[in-house]
Parts: structure tokens; sequence; C-alpha cells
């Protein structure tokens, strides 16, 4: 089967392209898809009409589910003008946002040809492409200048692309391009309550919790409570169908229970709390430390940690990091997660870390990491919706 046939088939396979206006991103990592997917969230928050189409490279094997995308097409078509116009053509994008590196000339070729506008961000030095001959012309100059803009987090890659020749207007040295987080809200009124309910008691909280995972939750709760007397741990399970059955392992386990989606408020006797993950924006905000169980597994997708860090929390996770390993690397560097691999590692950090004042470096150090790319998403946001307001304009005029 030819190349051009082997397009086609995929093509075929396309959904028709919807009503309104439609933003192309292309994603060349695992982190910058989880980005960009956010962003496309937040767009669609103010363009109602706008939909969101994605590719990604094929590095990508596995991608995690995100609420920001409309339109999966895999990966971006390959750079022949035949295949480039067949996808142009069918889904007629109002605007580009290429991360990263594996640039296309062909296809910024046609896009230039077709005045829609793209925008070139996140890449780094060592994404730039190199030049193809000594003894030809530098077409990188011309590839780099169809871009509408450039936007990049590295000092050296901007100084590389004015050494091509690029006005210096049109590259922009910017934060890198990361994944911000908007946390689950909570009842104002149930706060307050549950703030004096609980007084001083610490407090630590297991989040997305599988029911396979409980007995070692369970069981390093148990070792801890020997010291910390009025420890008392909260648990929201991913699976409201597990609800039933977690309450029953906890009963049997012996530990005091107080079942929340059942009325129950916990007292001075109760040692588990258990929830639903419907309220985990309230249990976040109530606990100073986190225990991410959704990463338990090793074999996990992974569970976003900016939730928890947003919210004040320090990170306990497990070795299932998924498609969020880099953000966990991060806050591991920075001090603000800290890796379990058994009950007894998760008995140690629960207990070194319910010291009050160790939580809250741990949460600061966590809160640097949750804003680094908040001006990045925020300018971002503003550019593409300046572009996208001019392009709807010059389709309005006579």
């Amino acid at each position: 089967m030819s190349r051009l046939s082997a397009a086609t088939e995929r093509s075929l396979r396309w959904p028709a392209r919807p009503v309104g206006e439609v933003l192309w991103v292309h994603a060349s990592s695992a982190e910058r898809y989880l980005a960009l997917g956010d962003l496309g969230n937040r767009m669609k928050s103010l363009r109602p009409d706008l939909s969101v189409l994605v590719t990604w490279s094929r590095s990508i094997t596995n991608r995690p589910p995100v609420d920001g995308y409309d339109l999966a097409a895999g990966p971006p078509p390959d750079d022949s003008p035949a295949e480039v116009r067949m996808f142009l053509d069918h889904w007629r994008p109002d605007l580009l946002i290429w991360s990263g590196g594996d640039l296309r000339r062909g296809l910024m070729r046609q896009m230039s040809e077709r005045n829609l506008d793209s925008l070139l961000v996140d890449i780094d030095a060592s994404e730039l492409p190199d030049r193809t001959s000594r003894w030809l012309p530098d077409q990188r100059r011309r590839l780099f200048e169809r871009f509408t803009e450039i936007m990049t987090p590295s000092d050296e890659a901007r100084t590389q692309l004015l050494r091509l020749g690029l006005a210096a207007d049109r590259i922009q040295r910017t934060d890198p391009l990361r994944l911000s987080t908007t946390p689950p809200g909570c009842n104002s009124d149930e706060l307050t309550h549950m703030q004096a309910t609980l007084g001083s008691r610490p407090v630590w909280f297991s989040s997305q919790t599988e029911l396979d995972d409980l007995p070692t939750i369970l069981n390093a709760h148990r070792s801890v409570l020997r010291l910390l007397h009025r420890l008392l741990l909260v648990v929201a399970m991913r699976d409201e169908q597990d609800l039933a059955a977690a309450r029953d392992a906890i009963i049997t386990s012996g530990l005091q229970l107080a079942d929340w989606d059942s009325g129950e408020e916990p007292d001075e006797y109760t040692q588990v709390l258990l929830s639903s993950a419907e309220d985990s924006g309230l249990w976040y905000r109530l606990s100073p430390l986190c225990l991410l169980a959704g990463s338990l597994p090793s074999r996990a997708n992974g569970q976003n940690p900016l939730d928890a860090a947003a919210l004040g929390s320090a990170v306990l996770h497990g070795p299932g990091l998924g498609t969020y390993s880099a953000l966990y690397k991060r806050l591991t560097e920075v001090g603000a997660a800290q890796k379990v691999d058994d009950v007894e590692d998760l008995a140690q950090g629960v207990l070194s870390l319910s010291a009050p004042d160790r939580a809250a470096e741990m949460a600061l150090a966590g809160w640097q990491v949750v804003t680094e790319g908040a001006s990045m998403t925020d300018h971002l946001m503003d550019r593409v919706q300046e572009l996208l307001d001019k392009r709807e304009d010059r389709h309005e005029s006579p």
C-alpha cells in the first residue's frame, strides 16, 4: 500500500469538521500533551463554539485522558504536499499551536499560503533543526519566518534563532509550557464546620484509593497510630461502587470508622473517615499530607499531583507515575513530594511528614511548581484570543 493510500484510509476515519472555530494543537511530549489539553479546556470556557483538535508525536505511546480535546487525529500528516493538503482541507484549522520540535517545512509552507496563523511554543535549543547542507542555502530562516510568533523558554534557542536572521520581535522568551491546575472546589460552610470539628487534630488523606490498595493504607495507618494516637485518616475511593466493600474492610480491620457519605461525622474516637471522591476538594484543604493512592500500582496511569500541591498538601506517592512522571520529578527535586514503596515506607512517610513544620515546607515548595506554568498559560491564552479575534474580524469584513 502506498503512503498516500494509507493516509487516505486514515482520513476516512476522521469525523466531520465541527461547525465553528477549530484550534489545532500539536504535542511533541506527554507533558506538553497534558499542558495543551489544559489550555484547550480554558480556551473553550472563553469561546464556547471552539473545538480543539490534537495531534501528537509518535513517541507518545501512552496518552492520558484529557478533557480539553474534542478531536484526536493521531500523528500529524507526513510532510508531503498531498498529505498536508488532505489534512488542511479536511480540518480547516483557524490557528495552529505547535509545541517543541520535529518541524515540517511543507506544512508550514501550506499554512502560510492559506494565511493561517501559527505559534511555535516551548521549543528548546536541542529541538531546533540542523542545517541540512553546508553547500546549499540555509532554509531554516524561511521555515521559522512562516510562524506568526515563536515562544521559547531557552536563552540559547533564542540566540540561535536571532543568528538565523529572525526579527527579535518575532521571538519571545517565555516560561516553559507546563500543566496548570484548577483544583476541585468545596462547600465553604462544610470547610468551616470541619475545621472547627477537627481543630488541631492531625489528618492525612488518601485520594483516588483503589480497593486493592486499601489494606496497605490501613496497615500503615495502624502502625502510625501507635505513636500518633489522634491521627485521622480520610480515605476517598476512586470508584463509588467500592464504598460498601471499603466500609466492610475498615470495620473488619478493627479501626473506628465514620462514613461521610452516610451522614456520619468524625468524633474523638474516629480513626478512619470514609468518603467518595466527590468531596476530595474538602479533604485536600483539611489535610496537610496527602497520599496520591492512584499512583500505588506500579503500572498505573498515574494521578495528577497538582491538585494536592495547589491546595497546600505535602505529597506522598507510589511508583505508578504514568504520564505525570515529569511533574513528580519536579516536585521531588524541590522537596515537595516523597515516594513510598510499601507499608513500612508509607508509615514512615506519614509519621515524619505529620510534623506541621515539615509538611508546611513541602507544601510551600509544591506551590512553586504549581505556579511555574501559570504565566505562560495566561500569555498563550491571550495571544490565541487575539489571533482568533483578528481572523474572525477578517472573515466578517466585506
